[in-house]
């Protein structure tokens, strides 16, 4: 079955950066879009960023941009989220989640993910 598994959280300080990953496995992932949403304390899930599986698109929040971006290693099965200039309101679990049926279009929309990481916690302190 499909299994997302995210890594590179941890504590950082105000103005640090991080690097998450999220190691996809149990099919191949062609078509798909691969999201990253993120949850803080008493918070609704939120959309962070979002890339097509190919790489040819990349989708922001606009909390987000300018300081976070998106990639993707196909060749490991691994999409990324490089977050810079960290902000204590930046502290929440961030989940890897996976769209069977990307359309450009949806990408933001936590219903439209099929499979979810268990997240990784990012927590950050001045």
């Amino acid at each position: 079955q499909v299994q997302l598994v995210e890594s590179g959280g941890g504590l950082v300080q105000d103005g640090g950066s991080l690097r998450l990953s999220c190691v996809a496995s149990g099919r191949t992932f062609s078509g798909y879009c691969m999201g990253w949403f993120r949850q803080a304390p008493g918070k609704e899930r939120e959309f962070v960023a979002a890339i097509s599986w190919n790489g040819s698109s990349t989708f922001y929040a606009d909390l987000a941009e300018p300081r976070f971006t998106i990639s993707r290693d196909i060749a490991k099965n691994t999409v990324y989220l490089l977050m810079n200039n960290l902000k204590p309101e930046d502290s929440a679990v961030y989940y890897c989640a996976a769209d069977a049926d990307y359309n450009g279009l949806t990408y933001s929309s936590q219903s439209e993910y099929d499979y979810w990481g268990q997240g990784t916690q990012v927590t950050v302190f001045s």
